[in-house]
Formats: C-alpha cells, structure tokens, sequence
C-alpha cells in the first residue's frame, strides 16, 4: 500500500548528511541529493499536485541530535510525510575516533522511538530508511582519515542491529520501509559498490537517484 500524496501535502526529509547534501548552499533548501531527485521527478509526474517539499537533515547527526531539534526542525512544520534517514553516524565511528563512544543498540531504538512518538500521534505517514554500508575495498577516506577494511567491518557489525531496529520500528508503527542497506548490497553485486557511494557510506549520484527511485516507489 503506498502514500497518496495529495496537492498541498508537506513532505518533510530529515537526518544526516546523506539528506543534508549541503542544503543550505542550495537554491531550492533540498540539497544536491535524493530529496531534490524526489522533488524534481515528482513535479515531472504529477505537475497538477504540487507538493512542498522540506529538507532539515544536517550533516553529521546522531539520533540524540536529530531529538534535540525534533520539535523546531520536524514537529513545528506539522507535516503530512516524514522521511527519515538516521543510523550512520550512531555506527561504530568509536573504532577510529579516540573521542568516539559506542552508542548500543538499545539507546539508538529509544532515540528513534521518541522521535516516532509524536509523529504518529500527529498523524503523519512515515517513511524509515535503512542506514547502509557498502562493502568497499582497500583503504576509504573518511573525513580526514583513511580507514582500512577491518575497521570497516568492525562498523558493519555495529550497524547491522540498528538497521534491525529501524525495521521494527517501521513494523511497530506502521510506517513504509525503504531498505536501503539490502537495496544497495544488490546493487553492489553487478556494478561494485563504488559506483553507488565511493566511501561506502555517502552516495554518489548514482546512488542518490536510486534512492530516489526507491522512495518513489512508496508514494502515489
């Protein structure tokens, strides 16, 4: 069953930087990333049901974070849709960053579950996507560091049960899931994962436009 978005319906994007993508350097407030593909492609189908689209993800955000701005950034538009895309910062980063810390399971589901709450409540239709890594080889530059592939499973093994908890929360809730980790493995198998997001971790266009495709998919 998909989400009918009617003309005048508000559809809210929020979380990393995955959503961010330097939406503030932006004309539109949509970033260079999958909401501004998402904007642009629905316009093109549905030109007699224009829809505002809104962007509050920032870049580097955990859940404690997205929580802590939950009520001026998301609950205060009152929207009708809310994407959230939220989990590759509360991966195991602690694995390279001496002033990391490991954020279990549990706390990033009771983050997550908060920020659901009141939406709900609201009524509003939600949409939960996947945090991903893709399997890159070889070293990958994160930020200033370069980080080997044993770390990087290290970050696997730490994700895997944070996208279990979006997968129940989506259940719990009601709420459409775009499995994006499963998504993007797939991918990965015919073309590499490089192709969908050279760090593994932040798509590239190509990347973006299929995570667009995918959200689309949800929607009518």
């Amino acid at each position: 069953m998909t989400i009918t978005l009617r003309a005048g319906s508000t559809v809210m994007f929020t979380g990393d930087s995955i959503t961010d993508c330097r939406r503030l350097e932006s004309e539109q407030g949509l970033g260079s990333g999958y909401p501004l593909y998402v904007a642009g492609e629905w316009g093109s189908r549905y030109p007699d049901r224009p829809v505002t689209w809104l962007n509050t993800g920032i870049a580097g955000d955990k859940v404690m974070d997205l929580e802590a701005r939950w009520q001026a950034d998301v609950l205060d538009a009152r929207p009708d849709v809310v994407s959230i895309l939220a989990g590759g910062n509360d991966m195991g980063w602690h694995t390279y960053d001496p002033d990391g810390y490991v954020i279990p399971a549990e706390d990033y589901a009771a983050g997550y579950d908060r920020l659901l709450t009141p939406l709900a409540e609201a009524g509003a239709e939600l949409i939960l996507i996947e945090p991903f890594l893709l399997p890159i080889r070889g070293l990958v530059e994160v930020g200033d560091v370069h980080v080997g592939e044993e770390i990087r499973k290290e970050w696997r093994a730490d994700l895997d049960p944070k996208i279990q908890v979006v997968r129940e929360l989506a259940r719990k809730y009601g709420a459409h899931l775009l499995a994006a980790d499963g998504m993007f493995a797939e991918l990965a198998a015919t073309t590499g994962p490089e192709y969908w997001a050279a760090d593994g971790a932040h798509p590239t266009p190509a990347g973006h436009a299929a995570l667009a495709a995918a959200w689309l998919r949800l929607v009518a």
